[in-house]
């Protein structure tokens, strides 16, 4: 489970703006970045997998219900699979990879990138079984978190869960919608057939999340002990605008035009809110359709939500995100803030107006440096909050397959309790460096405890890692 505390967490887009400062560091940061998700993979895992201490796991996920749905991605440092999330996941990884794809081939990770989103994709198209079912976990919280053992060890119960006409989930089913579309974007240009069937996909999940609505909780009540939903509204904006994205068709103009709740200002973009980020993507559209479609009305409520959400978090609005001492963003509990500022200010090459003063695209660029900075070592504890950049992170890590041995070097296995008992409670460091992960993180007051007790802190998470690829890959 998703496990932050004041952490910020940067959202891809950060627009084509004038050049970042550029270096070294923020390169090798992108590589273990990427890394960390086959560090995340569950199933059968192929021949050229990176992270050697894992092995092969839940290689029967789905047999319950006569399904495949063996692979996709562990959510965090349990063993569950996560639909909702997951889902997030994909969408903000490709969107990465559509906005940044020169930079990150420039770096020489672009191919590791796609095959990050193709492996999320890959599941996700088994676990949408039917143009109206979509299987949304496998596993159970809370028999998975009163074990710790790897993930190759795995004794707890892999109950399959889905949504359908009779159980919606409209949430969960406009999520993975929007992760079809923005894959489909990025990897067009690498398999074209492949793509044309996730943009497929994507336009029958939205359609199934519009014709039955409901929250995918109350069709799956052991999902909301862990990733309750909001609402609907957020996902399917989100899903609209990367099919808009995908297909340049007017349908999903018309739903965006059209929209009842588009959300208003908002404090931050999570796994759960994704309001600002339709907000941006469709301000991008407005960018390139702003002589065929009027300004006013909607349209402009869009634009000037997503403005001013960029005025806050650069302490430039009415009602600023919350800084700490040290000058890291701070967001609840359960929640990651990005920063986008929308491509209109640079294409237009124009400054955004706050209510505390002007904004310039390289003012945007300059601060999104600083909060990197801040997660990779220049902070009042002068640790880095990725694991393996630097010359220290946490390394107690709350992670069952980085914190138990590897499975290729102590195969004997470690049973449910017996894992909390050895490896949970050691004081010792994690005999397994999970590279690229990015810890919950430190608190208001700057201050972080590396003991993996404290999940709050030191749980790292897939949603988290995948916003930032993007951000780094635009400052290198």
């Amino acid at each position: 489970m998703v496990a932050s505390r004041c952490l910020v967490v940067l959202c891809i887009v950060l627009s084509l703006f004038a050049h970042g400062k550029a270096g070294s560091d923020y390169k090798q940061a992108l590589t273990k970045s990427i890394l960390y998700f086959e560090a995340q993979r569950s199933g059968k895992l192929p021949g050229n997998q990176r992270v050697t201490w894992r092995g092969d796991s839940a290689i029967r996920d789905g047999s319950d219900a006569g399904v495949d749905l063996v692979g996709g991605y562990y959510d965090s440092g349990d063993n569950v699979k996560f639909g909702f999330p997951l889902a997030f996941t994909i969408t903000t990884l490709s969107w990465g990879v559509v906005e940044f794809r020169s930079k990150l081939a420039a770096a020489g990770e672009l191919d590791n990138a796609l095959e990050s989103v193709r492996w999320g994709t890959d599941y996700l198209r088994k676990a949408h079984t039917a143009p109206n079912e979509l299987y949304a976990q496998v596993g159970e919280g809370n028999s998975d978190h009163a074990c710790w053992q790897r993930p190759e060890d795995m004794t707890t119960p892999r109950t399959s869960y889905k949504v359908d006409a009779s159980h919606p989930g409209s949430d969960i089913a406009a999520e993975t919608a929007a992760a079809f579309a923005a894959a489909s974007i990025a990897l067009r240009p690498s398999d074209p057939s492949y793509a044309s069937d996730l943009l497929n996909r994507a336009q029958q999940l939205f359609d199934f999340a519009r014709n039955h609505p409901g929250l995918y909780q109350n069709s799956i009540p052991v999902a909301g002990q862990f990733y309750p939903s909001s609402g609907s509204d957020d996902e399917l904006l989100w899903a609209a605008a990367w099919l808009h994205r995908a297909t340049n068709g007017n349908t999903y103009l018309d739903f965006l035009g059209n929209a009842n709740n588009i959300g208003g200002v908002r404090s931050m973009f999570s796994w759960d809110d994704k309001f600002v980020g339709a907000q941006v993507l469709i301000s991008k559209v407005l960018l390139i359709l702003e002589k065929t479609v009027p300004m006013g009305g909607i349209w402009s409520q869009y634009k000037n939500a997503a403005d001013q959400f960029i005025c806050s978090v650069l302490q430039k609005g009415s009602n600023n995100v919350k800084l700490s001492p040290g000058g890291m963003l701070c967001t609840p509990p359960l929640r990651r803030l990005p920063l986008s500022p929308p491509d209109h200010l640079s294409a237009a090459k124009a400054s955004l107006l706050c209510p505390a003063g002007v904004v310039s695209p390289a003012d945007i660029l300059a601060f999104v440096g600083e909060q990197v900075d801040y997660l990779l070592g220049s902070n009042p504890k002068k640790i880095s909050y990725m694991v393996g950049f630097g010359s220290a992170w946490p390394n107690k890590v709350h992670h069952r397959g980085a914190s138990i041995v590897s499975v290729k070097k102590d195969p004997s296995p470690v049973d449910c309790k017996g894992g909390f008992d050895r490896w949970f409670h050691s004081p010792n460091p994690n005999p397994n460096v999970i590279e690229g992960a990015i810890v919950g993180g430190p608190d208001a007051g700057d201050q972080y405890s590396d003991d993996r007790e404290n999940y709050q802190q030191a749980e790292p998470s897939t949603v988290t890692t995948a916003a930032f690829v993007g951000v780094l890959a635009r400052l290198i």
